[in-house]
């Protein structure tokens, strides 16, 4: 099986840990070594974030153990690269 490079996963979470703790939390599982989260929507309870988690061989089950021992939920899994290398989208002119 591919070692997966990148993964983008659309997130519920409470607001307590921030995105701070948890870009600290899941920065330092194996594997894994850059994590970027953005908050897309802001609730009375909750914040819809974009986690954007990248390294050499990330274990998604780990991640999605972090996210939600931090009280999360995962809605979806937007993009995934596996492989030996990443391979970046090209734009298009229909994405334009």
């Amino acid at each position: 099986m591919s070692d997966i490079k990148r993964i983008v996963l659309d997130v519920l979470k409470p607001h307590h840990p921030s995105i701070v703790e948890l870009s600290q939390r899941l920065s330092v599982l194996q594997g894994t070594s850059g994590v970027n989260i953005s908050i897309v929507e802001v609730d009375q309870d909750t914040e819809t974030v974009k986690i954007t988690i990248e390294g050499n061989a990330i274990i998604f089950d780990d991640v999605e153990t972090a996210i939600t021992e931090a009280g999360a939920v995962i809605h979806s899994v937007d993009s995934v690269s596996a492989g030996k290398r990443l391979v970046e989208e090209v734009e298009t002119f229909q994405d334009r």
